[in-house]
Formats: C-alpha cells, sequence, structure tokens
C-alpha cells in the first residue's frame, strides 16, 4: 500500500460534458443509512474473525450512530475498535468481503433521493466522487456498485498482505475530507465553485464550505441551523421524520436494547 496521505479508488470514464465540475458525497447517513463499517463488522463477525463481545460494541454503536447521528468521538471510537480488530487480517480478505457487504447489507440502505442526485449529476456529465471516513476498500466497492467515478477513503496500512492496525495518514474525517477532496480538485482541473457537496454532519462544513454548491441531506442539528443561516439547500430522506416523538423514540430505545439482549442470550446457548 503505497503511503499516500489520502487514497482513491480508480477513476471511472465519465461524459465530460462538464469537465470543471464535480459532485462530492459523503456516504454514512448521507448516501445510505447508518454506518457502513458497521456492516463490515458485523460480516466479519460471521466469519470468525472476532469475538461476539465485539460485535456487540459494533451493534451498540451503530444503534446510537443512528439514533442521534454523527459526532466526532463517535467516528473516532468506531475507527480505532475496527482498525483494532482489523489488525493480523488479510487484506484480500477484506476486498471479497466489500463486496458481500454491499450486496447483502448496504444496498437496501442507500437512499433512494441521494442516490437519484448522484445519477442526476452523472448524467449531465459531472464526475462523482465519495469522500467519506469508510475504509477504501469498502468506499471503492460502493462507487463501484453505483457507477460513480471514484472514491476517497481512509487508508489502513498494509505489511505482508496484512493490515497492521495503524493508518496511513489520518481518517478522512471533517477537515481532512475538504483537503482531500481540494487535492483530487487540482489534480482533476475541477473548479471547486462550480462543485457540489452533500453531507449530513456538522464535521463536514468544511467539505460543503469548500465548494459553490454545498448541500444538506438528512442534517443533524448544528448542520441544519448552519445551512439554514447559510441559504443553503436541505434534503431530508428520513421517512416520518416530522411524526416522531419522544415516546416513539423511547419505545425505539426500549425494542432495541431488548433485541440486543434476546440475540445476546441466543449466541450464548
Amino acid at each position: 500500500m503505497p503511503a499516500e496521505k489520502f487514497a482513491s479508488a480508480p477513476a471511472r470514464p465519465a461524459p465530460q460534458a462538464r469537465p470543471a465540475e464535480a459532485a462530492f458525497f459523503d456516504v454514512d447517513n448521507t448516501l445510505m443509512r447508518g454506518a457502513s463499517i458497521f456492516h463490515v463488522g458485523r460480516k466479519m463477525y460471521e466469519r470468525k474473525a472476532f469475538t461476539l463481545r465485539d460485535a456487540a460494541g459494533f451493534a451498540w454503536k451503530q444503534f446510537t450512530f443512528l439514533l442521534r447521528g454523527e459526532k466526532l468521538e463517535d467516528v473516532h471510537s468506531i475507527q480505532a475498535s475496527a482498525l483494532a480488530l482489523a489488525a493480523g487480517i488479510r487484506a484480500e480478505d477484506v476486498a471479497t468481503v466489500g463486496y458481500e457487504v454491499y450486496d447483502e447489507m448496504i444496498e437496501s440502505r442507500i437512499w433512494p433521493g441521494a442516490k437519484a442526485l448522484a445519477e442526476q449529476h452523472l448524467r449531465v456529465g459531472r464526475r462523482v466522487w465519495l469522500v467519506t471516513a469508510t475504509p477504501i476498500e469498502i468506499a471503492s466497492v460502493i462507487a463501484e456498485r453505483l457507477g460513480l467515478t471514484g472514491a476517497l477513503g481512509t487508508v489502513g496500512e498494509i505489511e505482508n498482505g496484512a493490515y497492521t492496525g495503524r493508518l496511513v495518514g489520518e481518517i478522512l474525517h471533517g477537515r481532512a475530507k475538504a483537503e482531500a477532496a481540494a487535492e483530487l480538485a487540482e489534480r482533476e482541473g475541477l473548479d471547486l465553485k462550480r462543485c457540489w457537496a452533500y453531507s449530513d454532519s456538522h464535521n463536514d462544513i468544511p467539505l460543503l464550505s469548500l465548494v459553490g454548491h454545498p448541500v444538506a441531506i438528512n442534517p443533524d442539528v448544528r448542520l441544519r441551523r448552519h445551512a439554514n443561516a447559510h441559504n443553503w439547500p436541505i434534503y431530508d430522506f428520513r421517512a416520518g421524520r416530522r411524526a416522531a416523538t419522544l415516546g416513539l423514540k423511547l419505545a425505539t430505545v426500549g425494542g432495541a436494547i431488548y433485541g440486543l439482549w434476546r440475540s445476546y442470550t441466543r449466541f450464548r446457548r
């Protein structure tokens, strides 16, 4: 694995009707519901790469991610857990798992509205890139399956064909996403003022502010407030969002905890 600050998946050919324009999409809670790394962990557990306790930890982090949205400490916690569990796993196994995870778990969680936006950009000749903290191996599969141009993602260090549990560079998150997009724009000859960016998180405000057309998708409270203050478009694809009540949320929490407990006791038997 070359020691690059950020890694990108190979670009797919695209119509050159708008060669200086592109769209950048975050993945988790923007393009898909939930955190993609959780599903990788689940699949690796099925392959007995780690224990039920580790899998339960991933499940709880995914649940809190869905309930309260993306928080910086959650991203780093999930990433740290993933790196620790990945140490010693063969890179070729993760590549294979990526396709299984997409086909079995991620595809059904893609927001149709977000997918339609990406496809519209492609139709008019813009390139579409994923820019995500998700490991580059998984981000590349998502981009390939959706027919997008390519992906920028977090890079895990590989030695002798296996992950070491360390990163190359840093997690592609927050300001690092803006830096990666700026580097890609310079390399690809993009005019950022004519580009789009989509995210759900206030942590991605640096990326959104970098382009001429920022868009909030399923925004958290702080991003929604920022988007309204700056007159940015907002799309919310979460079904029944306005109908949600405190009682419904409490019922969801109770049901999820009960489900985790039932699953745990069943596996123990």
